[in-house]
């Protein structure tokens, strides 16, 4: 599949930002999951690349002037495998025992704990985090609105709805109290559901030697129509735009993307 991702982030500030910091994970890599034809990002100011602890590539935009506004605008094509499930990921720079680690946003409490527990098999790793994963999916259904980027698994959990960073965080935190690495991934995601917004989350599980993904808002394992960009520990670690400001009052963010399956996808797919 050849997907054409148009990205724009659009910030307004009520008085003139005297400086600021944008850190944007916001340019994907090639991964036998993913082919990057095109990419790039027009920003206010060059930025410089550089590559973060997790091997995501990073972009830092600095505005030492005076400004009331910035645009951040990412696009690309990018061809995703057929059956990417079956195409081992790399361990990257990283030991997967490091995504043992818990974060604020993914530390598990008793509720969660006992929650993992009840599903998980040693016997049958994946299998049982497939069925932890549909029960997850069962248990907090998709609300958006409901949270805030903030909230922590425990609260979510406690809450029972959420959207696909709280999904990430809840089965980050049942796999690491599993014992298990597991790391957040950002990206974006095809669907003709309008319900679901392009930017997406989910979940990369060190099972055997590779990492293995797991939708847990779609219920899938097969990340087909997912494009990856950063991953980390949670959210904070590989969001797409993260970054500081001295000055400015009130802030207006706007942020919109889209995924689309490109034309010569479509008629390939239509011929067969």
């Amino acid at each position: 599949m050849k997907l054409t991702i148009n990205h724009l982030t659009h910030y307004r500030y009520d008085h003139e930002v005297k400086f600021s910091t944008q850190y944007l994970r916001l340019t994907p890599q090639n991964t036998p999951r993913q082919q990057i034809l095109e990419w790039s990002l027009t920003l206010p100011e060059q930025a410089t690349l550089s590559t973060d602890g997790f091997g995501n590539l990073l972009h830092v935009l600095t505005l030492d002037r005076p400004h009331e506004m910035i645009a951040i605008h990412a696009r690309g094509v990018v061809a995703i495998a057929d059956q990417p499930a079956a195409l081992a990921e790399q361990c990257g720079p990283l030991s997967p025992l490091v995504f043992l680690r818990s974060s604020p946003l993914t530390e598990a409490d008793e509720a969660i704990r006992a929650f993992a527990a009840r599903y998980y098999r040693d016997t049958n790793p994946e299998a049982s985090l497939r069925e932890l994963m549909a029960e997850l999916r069962l248990r907090m259904p998709y609300t958006p609105g409901a949270t805030q980027v903030w909230d922590s698994a425990a609260q979510v959990f406690a809450a029972g709805h959420g959207v696909c960073q709280d999904h990430a965080h809840v089965f980050l935190a049942c796999c690491r109290s599993l014992a298990i690495p597991a790391r957040y991934v950002s990206g974006y995601i095809y669907t003709e559901d309008t319900k679901h917004v392009a930017m997406h989350a989910w979940v990369e599980v060190w099972l055997g030697a590779s990492w293995q993904s797991f939708d847990i808002t779609n219920n899938t394992c097969n990340p087909n129509q997912h494009l990856k960009l950063a991953v980390g520990f949670d959210y904070l670690d590989a969001c797409p735009i993260r970054g500081s400001r001295v000055g400015g009052g009130y802030e207006e963010m706007f942020s919109q993307a889209t995924v689309e399956q490109t034309e010569d996808a479509q008629a390939g797919a239509q011929q067969q």
